[in-house]
């Protein structure tokens, strides 16, 4: 099924969602989810990649046990054999970092920058006050998962959780689990709301 959104631009949208909501670092998780507004039985759920070649990875089974533990507390069972299961989870995770300035000035030059995983540019929608100066940079973590129903191929559920932290500050590893605690908390949530997880 077709992304609705390319990952570029995607990631270009939070980005300035991120920079226009404060003058620095973004508080909180960012959380976007969208359904059907219709029952999502528990059942047996496969864990794979957004992008195939990622899945013999270590990192990807780290995160894959964090985004299924979740699915575990609210009913779902992880399918070992992912050609069985009826439900897909699919899973990514994007990591890079966005400037951020120390202080705001009245008037600011958009500069759009930044970068995140596998070499895709994106303007974040940074600005440098003029006069102001200049904050260096945070960490920016955004984790996406998508349930589908293999045999129609369709997306019945998606969301994505965004966080920004500062460099250092987490693990990746924390920092996704942290955005998963808040990706599925009250599912399925309410479609097409972005709320702000403490």
């Amino acid at each position: 099924m077709k992304k609705s959104l390319s990952r570029a631009a995607a990631l270009a949208g939070f980005g300035l969602l991120a920079a226009c909501q404060t003058p620095g670092m973004q508080q909180g998780t960012q959380v976007t989810r969208f359904h059907l507004e219709q029952p999502i039985p528990n059942q047996q759920v496969a864990i794979e990649p957004a992008d195939p070649a990622e899945e013999g990875s270590l990192e990807f089974r780290t995160y894959a046990d964090i985004v299924a533990e979740q699915l575990g507390r609210l009913g779902f069972v992880r399918g070992e054999d992912i050609e069985e299961a009826e439900m897909v989870a699919v899973v990514e995770v994007l990591r890079g970092s966005r400037a951020v300035q120390a202080q705001r000035s009245p008037i600011s030059i958009g500069i759009g920058g930044g970068s995140f995983g596998r070499n895709v540019g994106v303007g974040v929608g940074t600005s440098v006050g003029v006069g102001g100066s200049r904050g260096g940079e945070v960490d920016v973590t955004q984790l996406s998962v998508a349930l589908k129903r293999r045999s129609e191929g369709t997306t019945i559920w998606e969301g994505r959780a965004i966080r920004e932290s500062q460099p250092g500050e987490m693990s990746p590893a924390a920092s996704v689990r942290r955005l998963a605690d808040a990706l599925f908390q009250d599912f399925p949530g309410e479609s097409g709301t972005t709320i702000t997880v403490p």
